[in-house]
């Protein structure tokens, strides 16, 4: 991994701008889910990790107040660089430092196989969620 990469953990109103563009470009136009889903009014309670390489915004997700890690993005020229894995493993640590008992993450079945990598097991049936399927899937803390 480049060592330009710099991991922030933040709050939404401090990094709304590049939150919202790169999910903006991952979810709303690569994979057309609409915008007012995309958006959906939790982020202001959320922790939220933002990837830059130098001062561009390449990656992020969000950690609930429930447990739920969700809203992985990393801009498609940054895939497979191991960003995904180090955005996860610091929100996993948040969630520890925040006596969590488990995360549970509503994955896309198509990156099912990276959330298992991390240590999550699959429960439930396959759902569609904005026109693509998912699954949900658990990671046990304690």
């Amino acid at each position: 991994m480049a060592e330009n990469f710099k991991l922030t953990v933040t709050d939404f109103k401090s990094h709304q701008r590049e939150i919202t563009a790169i999910r903006t470009e991952v979810f709303v136009e690569e994979q057309n889910v609409p915008f007012e889903l995309e958006m959906d009014g939790l982020d202001g309670d959320c922790i939220h990790a933002v990837v830059f390489e130098g001062q561009e915004a390449v990656a992020t997700a969000r950690l609930l107040p429930d447990g739920h890690i969700g809203r992985v993005a990393v801009r498609k020229q940054w895939r497979k660089r191991g960003i995904g894995k180090l955005i996860m493993l610091k929100l996993i640590e948040a969630a520890v430092a925040r006596n969590f008992k488990e995360i549970i993450v509503s994955a896309q079945c198509r990156v099912e196989k990276f959330y298992e990598k991390l240590g999550f097991i699959q429960f439930g049936k396959v759902y569609q969620d904005a026109n693509i399927d998912h699954i949900d899937m658990r990671l046990k803390l304690d």
